[in-house]
Parts: structure tokens; C-alpha cells; sequence
């Protein structure tokens, strides 16, 4: 359960944590230090918000997490349209590469699962290169059934990584870090979905300019038309119509205090 609802805030239907990459970073440093019980972070986006308007179980899972921060730069600017300050975006590979220089920092260890195999030995060899310290604890391929899960766990929590990196799709990715937290035995569970193609090499990610503007999905869909551009018209599309419903609630309450105190002027 989440420990601080003092900064945890309700956005667009997902809960949504407050808080800053260095906050979060030392917070994680504490509780790995402190052995402290497996700390989940699960992320919001237009696809999250899609995903939860469909699936309820996906935002029981968000709900349920230790940190949920906002990936996807019109994210801030739409929450700051209802009145909510999420002072930083803090986006899955990001955060990734800020743990990994963490671990190295610290002498830290990670597990990777997730994508094809030569993939995730890539991401393996270039975590040595790009990242000295890192103890890298173990890693497997993303390929598995759903009655392979029991093992995996185990072979996962024979080598208690500090951090565990799940490059697995939606929705599977949250909820192997909400139902096997504790048998994975990591100290961090954090959902990176492609971020290994990234790191790998496959694949080539928006430069930073469109992703300060916010439109690094343009950029996906240019690289994969077919495969990307119905998926961001019915996500994105979904978003923008939760956000216009909640704009358009948040406006009335507003709209009736300034014709009140207009009254009572008069």
C-alpha cells in the first residue's frame, strides 16, 4: 500500500506521485540501504489513462504501487489545466539510466527481464561499458507462459537484485510487479516496456527537442506507421476525452464561486 498520500494526487483517474527524480532517488538509496520491503514504481501516460478507463484492475494495480510518476511530457501541462503540480516528468528509461548510474554509484546490483535474448545480453554488455560498478545480478528473455511465472520468481529472488527491470509489455509487466513482488525478492521493481530495444540499439529514440515538446509518440509513429499509428489515435484519443470531462468539471465549480462572489458584490 502507499505509504504517502500527502503528495500522492488523482489524475485523470490514476493516482499520480508529486515528487521529483532526485527526491525519488534518494528515497530508493534509503530504502535498499535499509533493506526495506520491495518498493514498486509504476508509471501514468495517455496509454495508462486509456488502459484504466477499460481495465479497472489496471488502476487497482497503480493504486497499489509505491511510487506512480508521470511519463509523457503533455502530461504536466494537462494536469497543470486542473490545477495539479507535478513538478517533473520522470519517464521509464530515464529513470532507468539514473538507477543504473545509481547502482554503479553504490555498487548496487540489477536483474533485466524482458525482450528477445540477444537483446537483453546487448543491454547486459553495454550496461559493463556505459555503467562501471553495476553488479549485474542476472537477466533472462521476456519470452515465457503465465505457468512459467512461479519459477522465474524463484530464479529471480536466488540472486536478491537490488534493482529489477521488467522490459515486458502492458499490462503484464504491472502485474507480475503487483502480485510477485515478493517472491521476485528485488528491493526495486521498475517497468521499462521497450526500454531494452532502446538501450540495445534496435531501436532509436525521439530526439530530446520532441520529447521536451512533447510528441515523442510522433516520432514512434514514423518509425513503425503501421504498427503505431491506430494505437496513439485510440490512446491519445481516449486521454484527451477523460481530460475534457475533467476540465469541463473543474471549470463549473469555478464558474458558480466567481458568479457568487459577484453577488455578493452586488
Amino acid at each position: 500500500m502507499n505509504t504517502m498520500p500527502a503528495r500522492r494526487v488523482e489524475f485523470l483517474g490514476c493516482p499520480v506521485d508529486c515528487l521529483t527524480s532526485d527526491t525519488l532517488l534518494a528515497e530508493l538509496t534509503e530504502s535498499i540501504r535499509g533493506r526495506q520491503p520491495a518498493k514498486v514504481i509504476q508509471f501514468v501516460n495517455a496509454n495508462k489513462v486509456a488502459m484504466v478507463r477499460s481495465e479497472p484492475s489496471m488502476g487497482e494495480m497503480l493504486e497499489r504501487a509505491d511510487y506512480v510518476l508521470a511519463d509523457g511530457q503533455p502530461m504536466l501541462p494537462l494536469a497543470a489545466m486542473l490545477g495539479i503540480t507535478i513538478p517533473e516528468r520522470i519517464d521509464g528509461i530515464g529513470l532507468m539510466h539514473k538507477l543504473l548510474e545509481l547502482a554503479g554509484r553504490e555498487g548496487f546490483s540489477v536483474y533485466l527481464l524482458g525482450a528477445r535474448q540477444q537483446i537483453v545480453e546487448e543491454c547486459v554488455r553495454r550496461i559493463g561499458l556505459d555503467f562501471p560498478g553495476v553488479r549485474i545480478a542476472g537477466y533472462r528473455n521476456g519470452y515465457f507462459k503465465e505457468p512459467e511465472i512461479p519459477a522465474i520468481a524463484k530464479a529471480v529472488c536466488e540472486t536478491a537484485p537490488d534493482f529489477l527491470f521488467l522490459g515486458i509489455g502492458s499490462p503484464m509487466k504491472e502485474r507480475l510487479a503487483d502480485e510477485w513482488k515478493e517472491q521476485l525478492g528485488a528491493r526495486v521493481i521498475q517497468g521499462v516496456g521497450g526500454s531494452f530495444d532502446v538501450m540495445a540499439g534496435m531501436v532509436k529514440r525521439a530526439p530530446r527537442w520532441m520529447q521536451r515538446c512533447g510528441i515523442e509518440w510522433l516520432y514512434r509513429v514514423i518509425q513503425e506507421p503501421r504498427r503505431m499509428f491506430w494505437r496513439y489515435v485510440k490512446t491519445n484519443g481516449a486521454c484527451l476525452w477523460v481530460f475534457c470531462k475533467a476540465f469541463v468539471r473543474w471549470c463549473i465549480p469555478r464558474g458558480r464561486h466567481r458568479v457568487e462572489q459577484t453577488e455578493e458584490k452586488l
